[in-house]
């Protein structure tokens, strides 16, 4: 852990520590209301006295609680070396931080955080910085055919081995080590920060793959965009972001590959927004309410699928009238989408009303009753019997990526 990472995690435990003495006080408040309400003005004295000490007491919580939670992470901060390990970069704490950063992305980037992951290239656990030599470094194997990995909210780029490990035998390889063996083609993964709007890591990506493209150890000839979840939602935003731009990378653009993708939405963050606001007409749900609430931007995009700007600038956070246009998918370019369900027929009862558990098989495939997005029949997929994380690494689903990678030479 790096002393500024140690900081960031005293400054959290610090907030934390506010945010539930705010939800206590709240629910504590709440429930005062109504017993000091039922007893009438006879009460008001009582209740007075009563609202004094119980809001000095949470005030004490709040500060010595923060004040502790700082000081701890300061404590821990001096005693780390200025080259100690990056916490993000050890293999358990990073799912960690990954959703951490899925949850609470969006006021991490905005605080500057030393836990807020900047979209960057992985390899071997560590950062890749976007220049020729260092790209030369870490892909001593690099060839003219890239295909670039995106995982999806609160994951890391740790999520594709997902299922890899054996009770005995070496690990499965993951889809970049089949793909490089049987295609040939050199894989590229990376790590963002999913709390960020859906909308700004695609301006990443854009930006990203166009100095990958420039900087890469040969001359890219094809390249293949293979996402997972939210990971789909932010290469389709990139790609219309990059559309018309002339950007290098956005010529060899072959093939975008998208696993469980919800094109049209996600049911679970749909609901949440429902109940959140169900609770906040009762005060005794307000503390939940509020805790719902502090859901990042980026799990927000994922109610209707939003993936430009437009999309949520000048909307209330919590709308419920969906105001998303869906942009055109890129000519030239072969869009392949995967569904999965929890059932093996998506059109069966539990299969509409499980989708694969976070996403429908409507969602995951464009066909809504009032949005549609244009994939073709061949390009669209259903695997019954897998979850959504499924996806991340199963021999069918790398079965159908191949066959759709083979058929077309990319």
């Amino acid at each position: 852990m790096r002393s500024d990472e140690a900081g960031a995690l005293g400054a959290l435990a610090a907030e934390g520590v506010g945010g539930a003495a705010d939800r206590a006080q709240e629910l504590h408040r709440a429930i005062a209301g109504r017993v000091f309400g039922a007893l009438g003005e006879g009460a008001r004295p009582i209740r007075v006295a009563h609202d004094q000490l119980a809001g000095a007491i949470y005030t004490g919580v709040r500060v010595v609680g923060g004040a502790g939670s700082r000081a701890a992470g300061a404590a821990i901060a001096a005693t780390r070396p200025d080259d100690a390990p990056a916490l993000v970069d050890h293999p358990r704490a990073a799912f960690a931080v990954g959703a951490l950063n899925g949850i609470l992305g969006d006021r991490l980037h905005a605080g500057a955080s030393a836990l807020a992951l900047p979209m960057t290239v992985r390899a071997q656990g560590r950062d890749v910085p976007l220049s020729p030599l260092s790209l030369a470094e870490a892909f001593p194997y690099a060839g003219p055919r890239v295909v670039v990995l995106l995982h999806g909210l609160c994951e890391t780029d740790a999520s594709w081995a997902l299922g890899t490990k054996q009770e005995t035998g070496p690990p499965l390889p993951t889809y970049a080590e089949r793909l490089a063996d049987d295609l040939g083609l050199s894989p590229v993964v990376l790590r963002y920060n999913t709390g960020r709007h859906i909308s700004d890591n695609g301006a990443d990506l854009d930006d990203l793959l166009d100095a990958l493209v420039r900087a890469w150890p040969v001359e890219v000839r094809e390249l293949v965009l293979l996402g997972h979840s939210m990971g789909g939602l932010v290469i389709r935003s990139a790609c219309h972001r990059a559309h018309g731009s002339g950007r290098d990378w956005r010529a060899r653009l072959t093939h975008v590959v998208m696993l469980g993708t919800p094109h049209l939405g996600a049911p679970l963050e749909q609901r949440v927004n429902q109940a959140t606001r169900l609770m906040r007409r009762v005060p005794e749900a307000l503390p939940v309410a509020a805790v719902l609430d502090a859901r990042s931007v980026g799990i927000r995009d994922l109610r209707f699928g939003a993936i430009t700007e437009r999309d949520w600038d000048g909307h209330e956070p919590d709308h419920v009238h969906d105001p998303v246009e869906d942009v055109p998918l890129l000519e030239g370019v072969r869009h392949c989408t995967i569904s999965a369900t929890l059932a093996a027929r998506h059109d069966g009862p539990a299969g509409r009303l499980l989708g694969d558990l976070l996403v429908y098989h409507s969602s995951a495939t464009g066909a809504g009753r009032r949005r549609k997005i244009a994939f073709t029949v061949e390009d669209t997929v259903h695997l019954g019997g897998l979850s959504h994380f499924a996806l991340l690494n199963h021999p069918r689903v790398y079965a159908q990526v191949e066959e759709w990678l083979r058929a077309t030479g990319a």
